[in-house]
């Protein structure tokens, strides 16, 4: 009988701090489209839709990182932008302590997807 751990090599450092990123962004981007929702409002609109597409992203992203998809380093590059808009509209509302939270949990993101996209799978 075979060992399958033969056939998956072990996630890099660089792989798992990307993962970890992914989802740690996906968890703060949660946590402000709850905190936008609370605050109502049309310019908020804008931001929800960004944390929307960021949430999603990065989750995908780090799935498909720990499936080893052979897509993954495109996944991260379209991920390392999707956080980079969200930061962005983050941004947008510097005096609020959640979205300031997310705007950072987003640049981490986009910097190890970055990394990621240009590093070997």
């Amino acid at each position: 009988m075979q060992q399958q751990s033969t056939t998956m090599t072990a996630m890099s450092k660089q792989m798992q701090d990307c993962v970890e990123a992914c989802m740690t962004c996906h968890s703060v981007c949660e946590e402000t489209m709850s905190s936008c929702m609370q605050m109502g409002g049309q310019a908020q609109m804008q931001i929800m839709r960004a944390l929307m597409d960021c949430a999603e992203t990065t989750r995908m992203c780090a799935d498909m990182m720990m499936r080893r998809s052979p897509m993954s380093a495109e996944m991260c590059a379209m991920c390392a932008k999707a956080c980079d808009m969200c930061a962005e509209a983050c941004m947008s509302m510097p005096d609020d302590a959640q979205m300031m939270r997310c705007a950072e949990a987003c640049r981490r993101c986009a910097e190890t997807c970055r990394t990621m996209a240009g590093a070997t799978m």
